[in-house]
């Protein structure tokens, strides 16, 4: 099992879709592992948006995610990084399909709803950012072999 970052953007909760976002990623039989709403401080986000420094858009977004309150989620489940990025669907809302999360919910270039990451490596590094340790549960759900098939992807 894989977990990764997902950060509800400040969009996502002025325009209350938060409740529908984090369905969609349960709905798909990810876990939330880790939950919790945070106004972030600048340099945090200067630390987490590191690789885009210099890049014309580097300040307006890092205004951006100070502005409001975020929700940080941890995601897990089988390659969740994949499956987070193809439930969100193309950074711009605008080339996002319909039935993608920025497909359904947004049509802007900046305003694109949430964050993930972007790789394995990029989760771990994220997810330390946010996330303490004991602030990510390890339990196994209920309905998991309801989820996966327990032979071919349980017991790899």
């Amino acid at each position: 099992m894989e977990t990764t970052l997902l950060i509800l953007k400040p969009d996502a909760l002025q325009r209350r879709l938060a409740g529908r976002i984090l369905a969609r990623f349960e709905e798909k039989g990810l876990q939330i592992v880790g939950l919790k709403m945070a106004h972030l401080r600048r340099e945090l986000v200067e630390e987490h948006y590191a690789p885009h420094r210099g890049k014309p858009f580097y300040e307006n977004l890092v205004r951006y995610m100070t502005s409001n309150p975020v929700i940080l989620v941890a995601a897990r489940g089988r390659n969740a990084v994949r499956v987070c990025r193809s439930l969100l669907g193309a950074t711009f809302g605008y080339d996002a399909a319909p039935g993608t999360i920025r497909g359904d919910f947004g049509i802007s270039k900046s305003m694109n709803l949430v964050h993930a990451s972007d790789s394995p490596e990029s989760a771990e590094r994220e997810l330390g950012l946010f996330f303490q340790g004991y602030e990510i549960f390890d339990s196994r759900p209920a309905d998991l072999e309801w989820i996966y098939d327990p032979v071919e992807e349980l017991d790899e």
